[in-house]
């Protein structure tokens, strides 16, 4: 996991809070190095795994803790995890978060801590030779800091559309658009950091989409499905997905050829989305597409490199 300055700057417009970061983890523990909670006098985001072990960060982040705790799970907690974690505990409002630059990022937990020889060099080899560095390291916090959000666009707020934002939007590094034709089309509550964007024909707005960006076309109409598939074919786009059966994909294949595109080209969209072994319920579509979209930024992930583990 890394460090998104975008997400954070969102929170700290509620107001300053303490973030909660799994620093290190040994053994079974409910989540991994990295994991994340965030924390206000009356409201919390992320996990760190929940149970008696989130519950008592959330009372010492409340009560102004700063610094490193060391929990093993089993003794202090009685958790039946049987590992061991440390957490770091950092303040943070708009000016700690405007500090966050960079390809990593290096700050003591305890203020005023002078950067230990072993953090210097630590970050040395990460921007000289690739590696990646401990996330703790004495009593500073080493985060990589994340690349600009990926953006998904969602074409249409019916069933499916609704369920694949429930399911995309808790998730991090995502820039998430929803369109569709009305007001009316969306629910009264759009989830935090999902931007609604409106037109009376939806697809005059693909102009406004990065051409890396991720579609998913799920609209209330066959013709207006075809129509954004036509018009992202020109635009150009990261990828493209969008939900039918397998006769409506012959038919829009013929359609999209007779418009002038070549077989390569509209082989690139994906048609049906989602795990044909979950079933069709919009729920079980949206859990498919938004595992597939994972995996597949995990992979991209991986593919440029982490870079090996600095001892």
């Amino acid at each position: 996991m890394s460090l998104d300055p975008a997400a954070l700057a969102r929170a700290a417009d509620r107001g300053p809070f303490t973030r909660v970061v799994v620093a290190r983890a040994q053994g079974s523990t409910p989540r991994e190095d990295g994991a994340e909670m965030l924390v206000w006098a009356d409201h919390v985001e992320g996990t760190i795994g929940g149970g008696a072990l989130e519950f008592s960060a959330i009372a010492k982040a409340r009560g102004g803790l700063t610094g490193i705790e060391k929990i093993p799970l089993g003794p202090a907690m009685n958790q039946c995890c049987g590992g061991a974690v440390v957490l770091g505990y950092e303040r943070m409002d708009r000016t700690t978060v405007s500090q966050i630059t960079g390809d990593w990022h290096a700050r003591p937990l305890t203020p005023g801590t002078p950067e230990p020889l072993a953090v210097t060099r630590a970050l040395a080899r990460a921007r000289d030779r690739g590696e990646t560095p401990p996330l703790l390291v004495e009593n500073w916090l080493i985060e990589r800091v994340a690349p600009p959000a990926t953006p998904v666009w969602v074409w249409g707020a019916g069933h499916v559309g609704r369920a694949l934002i429930g399911a995309l939007s808790p998730l991090p590094g995502l820039a998430l658009s929803w369109t569709d034709s009305g007001a009316e089309r969306f629910p009264d509550m759009i989830p935090e950091g999902v931007t609604p964007l409106i037109a009376e024909n939806p697809a005059d707005l693909i102009s406004l989409a990065r051409t890396d960006a991720r579609h998913f076309v799920l609209t209330y109409s066959h013709s207006l499905d075809l129509e954004l598939c036509h018009r992202l074919l020109a635009h150009g786009f990261g990828g493209l997905g969008l939900i039918g059966s397998d006769s409506k994909w012959v038919r829009f294949r013929k359609r999209l050829a007779a418009l002038g595109h070549s077989d390569a080209q509209i082989s690139r969209i994906a048609c049906p989305i989602g795990d044909p072994t979950l079933g069709k319920h919009p729920q079980a579509i949206a859990l498919g597409v938004a595992t597939g979209l994972v995996k597949e930024l995990n992979a991209a992930q991986a593919a440029t490199g982490k870079g090996k583990r600095a001892g």
